[in-house]
């Protein structure tokens, strides 16, 4: 009579299964985080793996539909897992730069007013542009500064 070997069976196709949950779960990972289109059909040859094999692992069937829903909305060719901006992170970065286009508008306008006021003070002094040379007698007028930039 032979021995009963169930449980070693049991045990390696266990193990088997384990692993390749593991292999297409990393193949998983490593397609969405190079950018490639997620499809069963690249999961499966890059686990070495059948389709039919992934449709029937739930888990794994739900990441695969929801990563090719998130790259089919992606422009081509479709971004990295990795470098994907999330909503919150492009509402900062509009919030930040409407905040600097309104400070930039504000010191715009202080320039503004800062020129005209030199030129008004330049026009008043009665400056004349016939002879550039300074004069060793002539009043000295202090220097305008406009301010930082």
């Amino acid at each position: 009579m032979r021995p009963d070997n169930t449980d070693r069976l049991i045990l390696a196709a266990r193990q088997r299964h384990e692993l390749t949950r593991a292999k297409a779960i990393r193949a998983l990972h490593e397609l969405n985080h190079a950018g490639t289109a997620v499809t069963f059909q690249g999961i499966a040859h890059a686990a070495g793996v059948s389709r039919s094999w992934l449709y029937n692992q739930p888990d794994i069937r739900t990441e695969i539909q929801r990563l090719r829903q998130a790259t089919r909305r992606a422009p081509a060719p479709p971004i990295p897992a990795t470098q994907r901006a999330s909503d919150a992170s492009l509402l900062h970065r509009l919030h930040t730069a409407t905040e600097r286009n309104r400070q930039l508008a504000q010191d715009n306008q202080q320039l503004r007013r800062q020129l005209a006021q030199a030129l008004g003070q330049q026009r008043a002094g009665g400056a004349t542009t016939r002879d550039p040379s300074p004069r060793p007698h002539a009043k000295r007028r202090a220097s305008i500064t406009i301010g930082p930039c």
